[in-house]
């Protein structure tokens, strides 16, 4: 299964869209790249790059409203009396 350039961002949280808005040379230029190499050669390579492109397109947390789970019943034991 082949990443896209934009799941890859979203996996190392930052906002694709935002990233394209303020910056796109900049994307268009490491989409090339992305497109060329394995993903972890990609990070490899340009580590500082995402961590500088995290830092000034962060993506936002979806806020997950679930339930909390039910806690499961603990089992009774009895304890029979010395005779």
């Amino acid at each position: 299964m082949e990443t896209t350039f934009e799941e890859y961002l979203h996996a190392k949280k930052i906002d694709a869209k935002a990233f394209k808005r303020s910056n796109s040379t900049q994307y268009d230029e490491l989409k090339n790249i992305f497109d060329q190499v394995h993903p972890n050669s990609f990070t490899a390579q340009k580590l500082f790059l995402i961590n500088d492109i995290r830092r000034n397109n962060p993506l936002k947390e979806e806020t997950i409203t679930s339930e909390k789970p039910k806690s499961q019943a603990k089992p009774k034991i009895k304890i029979r009396p010395k005779k």
